[in-house]
């Protein structure tokens, strides 16, 4: 027996569904307002759900997806330890060379790296690797940083659709179905090569044109030494070995019956083995405190708490009767179904971070389950999903984390990225990503 089915003795005699969902709608609020960090938020919150009787201790510690937590934390050890060879600062470098510096060809080859390295690596990684660079070459060009900080912000969204590991939505996802890296690049990663061409048109028309830089400016940006920026090229060979290495382990991860998780967490066990080898025990730790310290932990904390409260909120069968209701909005027809969580998901994922949302949208699709005939017929739903609150996430700034990222680097070098300016311009955009992504999930899959 479950042991939050043993375990129903809510405080004061309350009713469990109106328990869980007030504290569900709590939450969501005081996320929404940014006036107190996330992670308390949640890890608050997940606190409540197991003194107010809905979860025992073990239920909670069930309801927390490991899967998702190791395979985040694994990536970003990895990528902690790859940053200090500085090879992502030589991409950058070596990218705005490529177009002999021109603002409008740096712009395309900065938004093209950070997609293929947000699918590879994760978009809220990617962009902290990236903006300050993009903020450098800007300066360097005499140029406004906005549209190329713009253009980042979708294009780190759109690349991180494409796959698994891409954008935590997707691991999410994943993880709680089952799919794999590879599920994710085929069936979301020819939608994804048109999505990001498609978004740079009105990018040009809107500011490409404007974007001007004298010949001396140019010349200041090719005359920076791409090599000057490898600072370590042992540990460069060292973690291009790994990253080679875990990435094959996630497409073969079905062959070889292993989980992201597992994968990553060994990749990063691994690269902080061979990497520490010539150093002293001192030094080891000195090391492993600050690649620890890189580790973003207040989202691997949010997500713990998070993970605890939507499982809260699930054993109540609050999940199972949102998805009934749902099911009788839309008279049960699946292509009507998939639509309506495609539009849902991007406009929901617009006005809140995207990462409870798809938390709350896990169960209640899976308990569509029985209605539509199975856990087949859900996969197209489980790619509106992920497409839905990825691309969705571009909507406006509080979309996904990325975009926070982004506009943190902003406002430190005082060019502030202000919330109404963003959302005006990003707002349209992203719905007409999700506009090209209906129509490729409805000739796919429906």
């Amino acid at each position: 027996m479950n042991p939050a089915t043993e375990v129903m003795d809510v405080v004061f005699g309350l009713d469990p569904q109106w328990y869980a969902g007030t504290l569900f709608v709590l939450t969501y609020l005081f996320i929404m307002s940014d006036r107190i960090n996330r992670a308390i938020v949640s890890m608050t919150a997940a606190g409540l759900m197991v003194l107010g009787g809905v979860l025992t201790q073990e239920a909670a510690l069930e309801g927390v997806d490991f899967n998702t937590i190791g395979l985040l934390t694994g990536m970003m050890i990895i990528v902690a330890i790859t940053r200090q060879s500085g090879v992502f600062q030589f991409l950058a470098i070596w990218s705005a060379k490529q177009v002999n510096g021109s603002p409008w060809g740096i712009l395309v080859m900065l938004s093209m790296v950070t997609a293929l390295l947000s699918a590879l690596l994760d978009n809220v990684t990617t962009v902290l690797l990236i903006a300050p660079v993009t903020l450098l070459i800007t300066d360097s060009l005499d140029v406004d940083p906005y549209p190329y900080l713009f253009a980042e912000i979708f294009a780190a969204n759109i690349g991180g659709a494409a796959t698994l590991i891409g954008d935590p939505p997707n691991i999410m996802i994943g993880t709680a179905v089952g799919l794999s890296f590879n599920d994710f690049l085929f069936n979301l990663g020819p939608v994804v090569a048109v999505l990001l061409p498609a978004m740079m048109i009105p990018i040009y028309l809107i500011w490409g044109r404007k974007l001007v830089a004298s010949s001396d400016a140019r010349q200041r940006v090719m005359d920076y030494n791409e090599a000057d920026a490898i600072t370590d090229k042992r540990l460069l060979w060292q973690s291009m070995l790994v990253l080679a290495l875990v990435i094959t382990g996630f497409i073969l991860a079905n062959d070889i019956h292993q989980e992201p998780a597992t994968i990553a967490m060994f990749g990063a066990a691994l690269l902080l083995l061979i990497s520490s080898l010539p150093r002293s025990p001192g030094e080891q730790s000195e090391q492993l405190e600050y690649i620890f310290s890189k580790v973003e932990w207040i989202t691997i904390f949010f997500f713990v708490g998070l993970f605890i409260i939507v499982y809260g909120v699930e054993e109540t069968g609050l999940m199972e009767l949102l998805a009934s209701k749902m099911m009788e909005m839309t008279g049960g027809d699946p292509e009507l179904t998939t639509i309506s969580i495609i539009w849902t998901s991007a406009i929901a994922s617009a006005m809140v971070d995207n990462i409870p949302f798809v938390a709350t949208m896990i169960p209640i699709i899976q308990n569509m389950g029985g209605m539509l005939g199975g856990p087949e017929e859900l996969m197209p739903l489980w790619w509106a999903l992920a497409l839905g609150s990825c691309l969705g996430g571009n909507g406006s700034l509080v979309g996904a984390s990325a975009n926070l990222i982004v506009a943190g680097f902003a406002e430190r070098a005082g060019q502030p990225i202000h919330f109404l300016r963003f959302m005006l311009i990003a707002f349209p955009l992203m719905l007409g990503s999700i506009a090209i992504s209906t129509l490729y999930i409805y000739l796919r899959y429906l």
